[in-house]
Parts: structure tokens; C-alpha cells; sequence
């Protein structure tokens, strides 16, 4: 029987509909001969990339090709694998090794199937013998009104540097080695004005940060629509959480659930990264504790990258952050 846990339950409505009564207003995965190819990059050298994004409600989301499919991939840094939907990839048994659990934009789930993928090619990048997951994605395509061919999630993105910038709708992937050095000296532009450290929890980024002066572990995902805070921190980080409305969520197995949503207020990082207050919801984070194999206090998504336009960088397992432009008028 499917056991589902869902890592975010928030996939499956319109953040749009939500918040609306808080804030009113080319290049490649797959194979046995497969390809991906993201259509709309723009190559700065064999190391580097600039990849163009939409948001899909607050989900960042690419354009690919992958043979003769056009479609769209979500960015998930909380993601373990590459996820393929199954919808438009479905199951042939002499491509795919055994049924497994994985975690994902979506859950986690015993029955997905592994599949070895030849070669996942991002222009003139080459990255073999990746593993990705045969997922069905078909509720989170039809929440979103998406054309959904897959999720990118970490085992694609470790092996880059990752910037991620909401300023220009963009990400850049430059290629790094084995400690972490990028293989290209002038990827930036822009001013690196800030860092920090995090810890690397299997595939999850795991950042030290307090509310307040209280302290707290946030995961950080790049696909989490809405910032959560966990029912069960202390209530001296609660008293900074401002509740607005209840919603009741409703996940791909029909379960529902009933939330707070409202902002946090005084989340910092370190004593120069600080935030703004932050959309957030008030839930239980037991379970997902248990698919990210560590303990959250709260999780740190669209927010996040709304406010800071983000660097990083798995194998110094740290975050830089870049300097918005000043606007002038």
C-alpha cells in the first residue's frame, strides 16, 4: 500500500487564492538514448549556464525538452533525485531497476521506481549515470495547471554552484570541483555581500538561525511555496508568529489539513542576514522530520529567495548572498 507523507502539503492549492485575504494585492536529462534540453539557456563557456525561469505560483519552474516532449521541471532543492512524472514517462520494466522511497516535491512514497539515466545534458554539460525516480505528479500537474515533465533536485544540482535570483527570474549553474572551487573565475557580475554556513543533511540544507534570540533549524527548499514554522518549537519563537486566517489543505490522497497562516517576524541568519516578515504557516512538522531524516524547526522557501538573492553551494556547504541593485525612479 502507497504510504504518502507529505513533505509539502501546499502543493496542491493556488498560493495566489491563499494569501489573498493576508496580502491583497537548451539542454538535458534521460536516457536509455535520452535527452533533456533546456531550451532557453543561455551558454557563457563549457562551465557555466543561465537558465531563465517562470514562477508558477511560487514555484520555480524551467522550461525542457526531453526527446520529443516540451514541457516544465520544478527547481527542488529539498528534492533527492531527479524525478521524471509518470504521466509522460510511463513505466516500461526493462528500463527500471527496483520500487524504492523517495523524497520529493511532492512526498514521500514506497512505491516509485529507480531508473539509471545515461546522460542528463545541460548544453554542453554532460553529467552520466544519474539516478532519478518514476513518480506520478499528475495531481500536482493538474493543481498548478502545469504541463509537469519532472522535478531537478539535488543528485542533478550538487555537482554546481546554484544561484538562484529572483531579481532577474534566472538561475546561473556553474560547474565546481570536488572541493567546492568553480571551474569558471568569472561567473559573477554581481557583488557577493554576504555568507553563511549550513550543514548538508543527505540531500537537505540544514541553516542555524534564530527568531528573535530564540534559536531554531530551518531546512531550506527551494520548493516550498509557503515558509512553515513547526506547532511544537517554543512558544518565545511563536509569540513572533502573527496568524491571519485558518486554511484547510487538501493533499493528492484526499487528506486534509487544518493550518494557521499569517507572517514571522525578526527570522535572522546572523547578525547581517536578516529578513523581513515572512509568510509563513503553523503546522506540525513530525513527519517531515522523519522524510528529511533530521530535525526542523521550520522550513524556508519562496520567502527566502524572494528576499535574497541566493548562492549555493553544496560542497562548502555554504549559502552567499547577492547584492540587490538600487532601484531608481
Amino acid at each position: 500500500m502507497k504510504k504518502i507523507l507529505y513533505r509539502i502539503l501546499f502543493y496542491l492549492i493556488c498560493i495566489t487564492e491563499v494569501f489573498a485575504s493576508i496580502n491583497p494585492p537548451g539542454n538535458s536529462f534521460f536516457s536509455t538514448h535520452d535527452e533533456v534540453i533546456f531550451s532557453k539557456a543561455e551558454v557563457l563557456n563549457e562551465y557555466t549556464a543561465r537558465i531563465p525561469f517562470k514562477l508558477i505560483d511560487h514555484l520555480i519552474v524551467v522550461e525542457a525538452e526531453v526527446l520529443d516532449k516540451k514541457g516544465d521541471f520544478i527547481i527542488d532543492t529539498g528534492s533527492e533525485t531527479l524525478i521524471l512524472n509518470e504521466v509522460h514517462f510511463p513505466l516500461k520494466k526493462r528500463f527500471y531497476s527496483k520500487k524504492k522511497r523517495t523524497s520529493g516535491v511532492i512526498a514521500v512514497m514506497d512505491d516509485t521506481f529507480e531508473k539509471n539515466v545515461k546522460d542528463f545534458i545541460l548544453q554542453n554539460f554532460n553529467l552520466k549515470n544519474k539516478v532519478s525516480d518514476i513518480v506520478n505528479l499528475s495531481h500536482i500537474e493538474k493543481a498548478k495547471k502545469m504541463h509537469l515533465l519532472g522535478v531537478i533536485g539535488y543528485n542533478i544540482l550538487k555537482d554546481y554552484e546554484i544561484f538562484i535570483d529572483m531579481h532577474l527570474n534566472q538561475i546561473t549553474l556553474s560547474k565546481v570541483n570536488k572541493h567546492g572551487d568553480l571551474l569558471d573565475k568569472n561567473v559573477y557580475a554581481e557583488k557577493i555581500i554576504d555568507s553563511i554556513n549550513f550543514n548538508l543533511k543527505k540531500h537537505t540544507i540544514v541553516i542555524n538561525g534564530k527568531v528573535d534570540n530564540e534559536e531554531v533549524r530551518f531546512g531550506l527548499d527551494s520548493a516550498a511555496e509557503f515558509n512553515q514554522i513547526n506547532k511544537k518549537v517554543d512558544k518565545k519563537v511563536l509569540k513572533h508568529f502573527y496568524p491571519k486566517r485558518r486554511l484547510v489543505l487538501m493533499g493528492a490522497s484526499n487528506d486534509k489539513i487544518e493550518v494557521l497562516a499569517g507572517k514571522l517576524f525578526r527570522v535572522k541568519l546572523s547578525e547581517t542576514v536578516y529578513f523581513g516578515p515572512m509568510y509563513t504557516v503553523l503546522t506540525n512538522l513530525n513527519k517531515m522530520n522523519e522524510a528529511f531524516g533530521t530535525n526542523l524547526d521550520g522550513v524556508l522557501g519562496y520567502e527566502f529567495f524572494q528576499q535574497k538573492r541566493t548562492i549555493i553551494n553544496y560542497q562548502k556547504e555554504k549559502l552567499y548572498f547577492v547584492k540587490y541593485p538600487i532601484l531608481r525612479h
